[in-house]
């Protein structure tokens, strides 16, 4: 396949930008410099907080924003977009129609690889920010797929949050065992048969083996299609 340019809005949040790069690079076959994919990354940290404009009813003052990077991309000869934060994508059909630019559906890629895994009826268990789960967005996606979203307590919910907005973006260390522990709670409280870690904050955090075997990881899958998508060959599969 022609080699094909990536580009990237970043920056929701920059730490998770920052591994999805290095990911890119890590997972990329490559033996030189020339073997990499083409990347032009827009760290756009001011970008309106997608939790906020959600529950706010005020999605115009993030479209308005994200609408000048499409444009920046679109300039720039990329062949496709990818969007490492899974809340942004409530937005997805939106940003899409501004550009002639291919956007990589991120929350549809993930739920295409939970479905080729675990089968249709799997009870699939949400970890991600208020916004992504209220929005709904990974509750509609899952209907073509005949998969069930079950969505954490208000408890879980809390926690999560807290990882997310109080550690993680404020760059402070996570334990991996508390972020195992909930994503084990849904496994075994709940009868989840699979986790998706739907918050590209959470995608930072390392997990075991063990446990992550149970899990789909929406970064990872968005890094394997961003390389096949630019004519490059993935060395993983995602978790």
């Amino acid at each position: 396949m022609e080699a094909k340019s990536l580009g990237v809005i970043g920056g929701m949040g920059p730490k998770a930008t920052s591994v999805f790069f290095d990911m890119i690079i890590e997972h990329t076959a490559a033996e030189k410099d020339q073997d990499h994919i083409d990347m032009v990354i827009l760290n756009h940290a001011t970008l309106p907080d997608r939790t906020g404009v959600i529950l706010g009813n005020k999605g115009e003052i993030f479209l308005k924003e994200v609408a000048k990077d499409l444009k920046l991309l679109e300039s720039a000869g990329v062949s496709n977009i990818a969007i490492p934060c899974n809340t942004s994508h409530y937005f997805y059909n939106d940003m899409q129609q501004m550009t002639s630019v291919n956007i990589i559906n991120m929350v549809d890629e993930t739920l295409r690889e939970i479905h080729k895994r675990f089968g249709a009826h799997c009870k699939v268990g949400i970890l991600a920010t208020n916004g992504t789960v209220s929005s709904g967005v990974y509750r509609k996606g899952c209907e073509p797929y005949n998969l069930l979203l079950h969505e954490p307590d208000d408890t879980v919910q809390e926690h999560v949050m807290d990882i997310i907005y109080n550690k993680v973006k404020r760059n402070l260390p996570v334990e991996p065992s508390e972020f195992e522990g909930i994503i084990q709670h849904l496994l075994d409280h709940d009868g989840c048969q699979c986790v998706i870690i739907a918050c590209t904050e959470l995608s930072c955090i390392p997990i075991q083996s063990d446990v992550a075997k149970n899990c789909v990881d929406a970064m990872s899958v968005l890094v394997q299609k961003s390389i096949a998508l630019s004519g490059k060959t993935s060395v993983f599969s995602p978790s």
